[in-house]
């Protein structure tokens, strides 16, 4: 049984991971920490978990009682954090925010996406989650970056539901703006474009293309749908081909022959990637959902390979027929 920790579990993210976890076969969540919260029950804040758990919010933090711990911070926290807390060597960390996301000297978190670095990822002590966006457009060009034909500039649009932004209410956020609504923003300066460059480089061995990405916030809770434009004179039967191939052996990552529909994958940690050829315009189309295979289900994902048992364990989720 692996025993759990979570930092921050009052957000989104860690409800969403409480519900996985409390359905994996092989794990024990020890503690849920949050000060705000201390005596609460997990209901109180995540209600959807009624009739799953009787836990209760903690202040304390008993990492000697545990295997790993997940942190749900926000952006920026996890490393104040490591530096102001010293965490015993044996318990692995799973990092939900980009803290540590990039490769810098004296970082030693692998970077969790699985299709590129499972075996990495099954060495690691340290794992930095990759982020929702960063997800999504990275498996929709990853194997078009291992054919090495991404020498142009590529074009990404990418929408993305309500709960990306998190929890706490926001101009933004609120059910009468985001309603019938879609808005424009951080346009071809988001933050997960360097991470997205970062892995396309490991795979292609170079990257000196620009990744042009304008986000786009959508009137839904719960999903990511990306299109990525690449120009190239590959055919369309050697692309394909090589998309099936790159995730033959991807436990969630599936190359698709149709086009995709964002409910494909809601509410799973599934990641579907669709290829269509326009003179010499590469159209990608991928989508996950935010909250699974772009946040804790991946996390999950990497805690199982983390642990050497099935990374399917606790994530044979469906996504609904309507």
């Amino acid at each position: 049984m692996i025993r759990i920790g979570i930092l921050g579990g009052a957000g989104y993210t860690a409800g969403e991971l409480i519900r996985l976890l409390l359905n994996h076969g092989q794990a024990e969540i020890v503690f849920v920490n949050s000060e705000s919260n201390a005596g609460n029950l997990l209901t109180d804040v995540h209600e959807g978990l009624y009739g799953e758990t009787d836990l209760h919010f903690t202040a304390e933090m008993p990492f000697h009682e545990v295997d790993v711990v997940f942190f749900c911070f926000g952006h920026g926290k996890s490393r104040e954090f490591m530096q102001s807390h010293e965490l015993p060597d044996n318990v692995k960390i799973i990092d939900l925010a980009q803290d540590f996301r990039l490769a810098a000297d004296g970082n030693d978190f692998v970077y969790g996406l699985p299709e590129i670095n499972r075996e990495l990822i099954a060495k690691a002590r340290h794992v930095a989650n990759p982020g929702c966006f960063a997800t999504c457009i990275e498996l929709g060009l990853l194997p078009a970056a291992a054919m090495g034909i991404i020498d142009r500039d590529v074009s990404v649009n990418a929408i993305t539901g309500s709960t990306g932004a998190g929890q706490k209410p926001g101009a933004t956020t609120h059910f009468s703006w985001r309603n019938n609504n879609m808005s424009i923003y951080k346009a071809f300066s988001h933050q997960h474009v360097p991470e997205i460059r970062q892995s396309l480089c490991q795979v292609q061995g170079h990257l000196e293309a620009s990744i042009d990405f304008i986000p786009y916030r959508g009137d839904f809770a719960r999903g990511i749908f990306a299109t990525e434009v690449v120009r190239t004179d590959a055919n369309i039967d050697d692309i394909t081909e090589a998309y099936r191939r790159f995730y033959s052996s991807a436990a969630f990552t599936h190359y698709v022959d149709k086009p995709l529909d964002l409910k494909q994958v809601v509410n799973t940690n599934k990641a579907l990637v669709h290829c269509d050829k326009f003179a010499d315009k590469l159209l990608v189309t991928s989508c996950i959902d935010n909250l699974l295979k772009g946040a804790v289900g991946q996390a999950v994902q990497n805690m199982n390979i983390m642990f050497c048992i099935d990374e399917r364990e606790g994530l044979r989720l469906k996504a609904s027929a309507f």
